[in-house]
């Protein structure tokens, strides 16, 4: 592929749209060898990426053929500009970007063996929708079409564009890339109090952050990577400077560190977590897919993702502590195990708060934490807690809020260059 600003080849190309594509279904023999500037190339991957994790949680809310499974897909189809039949003649442009599109998600898909299998699967569902959407006259002049006896390619065009500094860090980040509302800055800054957290820890925390709210209380410490994942979390859902200050002291304290040595230490790294300190970066919490895809937990770690992370046998006796009933524990080991990681949180969030379905994807531990206090306050927004020591507030930001319907981006790809430098701030342990 070629990859540049320049538009005019473009407009030629789809002159000749018919020759080249000259059917709505794709077998990808052959990569894209056209100019693609650097705009569509981002917004082709980020289109994809969403349609491709729709596939993936449709085929486990529905039985896939079904006609809810097909007119919930058909409908993401076409508000992404994807063919999906047979389309007029004049679709050059959705049948281009499909083909753009794979082939960019092949090649940031293709550097591991989990991400390989993730992304073969999802492909696989949705050309086997497309394919059955296709009459039977379109089925026998697609197969004339193709070549079946063809050679893949999976990795081949990675060196090819490795070496260009614009486009492999974006590829190494789509893997990874959270594509929902920004809660780095919302609105409820100061309305939680201290007093508050360790009973929202067990109504309304994901389960990973609930795995560290509990190790910090119980061990008084967490190491570095647990204090970045749940740090950003508190900091996300409202905790103020002054508050995780007065909240990370006050625990470490309590272990082996006295209070001269946290603030030579660690009230650093807090301040520079908000934004305060170095670079003054407002960094962002942590999306479920840096959580179960970066930095895995080592013996002695409480981070990361426990659907991806835990031995199944410690994960179902977690869940029996947290009385899930044991049908949704198979329900969610069932999950684990075709590695549909935040479909099991997703069940766990629906066992754990006594609905049936919660009608969206969940992508994100703050915003499993807004929408459980949605729930459990009845739509309401979190209310403001008067003053307490401690609880001192920062005026909010004129940013758009978590709640509101923000733009969506491909990433946080400049928030996590920064953490890599805020990481050597939290090396302490």
């Amino acid at each position: 592929m070629e990859f540049s600003s320049a538009r005019g080849r473009r407009r030629a190309a789809r002159a000749g749209g018919r020759g080249r594509y000259p059917h709505s279904l794709q077998f990808y023999l052959a990569p894209p060898a056209e100019s693609v500037s650097l705009a569509e190339f981002e917004s082709f991957a980020v289109d994809r990426l969403r349609l491709l994790k729709v596939v993936e949680n449709l085929g486990v809310k529905y039985l896939k053929g079904t006609d809810d499974y097909k007119s919930k897909l058909e409908y993401e189809l076409r508000k992404l500009k994807f063919p999906f039949k047979a389309l007029a003649e004049d679709d050059y442009d959705a049948r281009r970007k499909d083909h753009i599109s794979h082939f960019i998600l092949r090649l940031a898909y293709c550097q591991s063996e989990d991400l390989r299998r993730w992304f073969i699967q999802q492909e696989m569902d949705l050309f086997r929708y497309r394919f059955n959407e296709l009459s039977d006259s379109l089925v026998q002049q697609f197969l004339e079409y193709v070549n079946l006896l063809y050679e893949p390619l999976t990795a081949r065009s990675l060196p090819a564009v490795q070496s260009d500094e614009r486009l492999q860090p974006l590829l190494n980040h789509l893997s990874h890339s959270y594509i929902g509302p920004d809660y780095s800055a919302q609105k409820n800054t100061g309305k939680i109090s201290l007093e508050q957290i360790d009973t929202l820890s067990v109504k309304s925390y994901p389960i990973c952050m609930r795995q560290l709210h509990k190790a910090l209380r119980e061990n008084h410490h967490l190491r570095h990577g647990g204090r970045m994942q749940y740090g950003l979390f508190l900091k996300g859902i409202g905790l103020t400077l002054e508050q995780a200050l007065e909240f990370w002291k006050s625990e470490f304290i309590r272990g082996k560190i006295d209070a001269d040595k946290f603030d030579k230490g660690y009230a650093y790294s807090i301040r520079h977590n908000y934004g305060k300190e170095g670079k003054r970066t407002d960094y962002t919490p942590f999306s479920c897919m840096k959580i179960i895809l970066s930095n895995p937990p080592s013996q002695g770690d409480y981070h990361g993702c426990p659907f991806r992370h835990s031995d199944p046998e410690l994960l179902k006796q977690k869940l029996q502590s947290y009385k899930i009933s044991s049908t949704g524990i198979s329900q969610i080991l069932e999950l684990v195990k075709g590695m549909h990681y935040q479909l099991a949180c997703q069940k766990y969030f629906e066992l754990t708060h006594d609905v049936d379905d919660i009608g969206f994807p969940l992508n994100h531990p703050n915003q499993y934490f807004v929408e459980s206090q949605k729930l459990l306050n009845g739509g309401r927004e979190l209310k403001k807690e008067t003053s307490h020591p401690g609880s001192s507030q920062l005026k909010p930001t004129n940013q758009e809020s978590i709640n509101s319907s923000s733009a969506t981006t491909i990433s946080n790809s400049e928030a996590d260059t920064e953490l890599e430098g805020l990481d050597a701030y939290f090396a302490e342990d």
